[in-house]
C-alpha cells in the first residue's frame, strides 16, 4: 500500500512502486482530468505538480512520490498561481478539443508559481514541452501574459 497527498487528500492505493503516478490517479484514485497522450513524457498531456513542479506523470513512478503532494488540474485552481491561468484560460478561450488542456494548464500554473513575471523567451521554454495538436499556441501563450497581468 502506498499513502499519497492528492489536491489536500490522502488516498491509500495498493500500487506497485514502480507503476506511474498518471495510472494510480486515473485507475486507482478516480481523478480523471490528467490525460494520457504519449506514455514517454513527449506531449505533456499527463503533467501534474509534485510539490508545485511540473511533473509529467506518465513515466513519474509512484513509489518516487514519497512525501511530497501532489496536484492535479482538479484542484490547481486552488492555488493562486492556478486561479489566475485558469481565468485567462476561459478569457483568452484557448481551448479548441481541449485533449492537451489539463496539461497546458499546469505547465503555466507551475511557471507562474516559480516565474510571476516570465519573458517569452521563458514561456517559450515552460511550454516547449507540451504539445497541442490543434495549434492554441498563440493563445496559450496570450493566456499566459493575461494571467501576470492578473497578478
Amino acid at each position: 500500500m502506498v499513502t499519497l497527498e492528492v489536491n489536500g487528500q490522502q488516498h491509500s492505493v495498493d500500487a506497485p512502486p514502480d507503476m506511474p503516478v498518471l495510472w494510480v490517479l486515473r485507475d486507482l484514485v478516480g481523478l480523471t482530468g490528467t490525460k494520457f497522450g504519449c506514455g514517454i513524457a513527449q506531449c505533456g498531456a499527463c503533467t501534474v505538480h509534485v510539490d508545485g513542479v511540473a511533473v509529467r506523470s506518465c513515466v513519474f513512478p509512484v513509489g518516487a512520490v514519497g512525501e511530497r503532494k501532489i496536484t492535479t488540474i482538479e484542484a490547481v485552481g486552488e492555488t493562486p498561481a492556478g486561479r489566475r491561468i485558469q481565468a485567462a484560460w476561459r478569457q483568452i478561450d484557448v481551448v479548441q478539443c481541449g485533449y492537451c488542456q489539463s496539461g497546458q494548464v499546469m505547465q503555466a500554473a507551475s511557471l507562474l508559481a516559480q516565474n510571476a513575471n516570465p519573458s517569452d523567451a521563458d514561456i517559450d521554454a515552460a511550454m516547449a514541452g507540451n504539445i497541442c495538436r490543434c495549434g492554441t499556441y498563440n493563445r496559450i501563450r496570450a493566456a499566459i501574459k493575461l494571467a501576470v497581468k492578473e497578478a
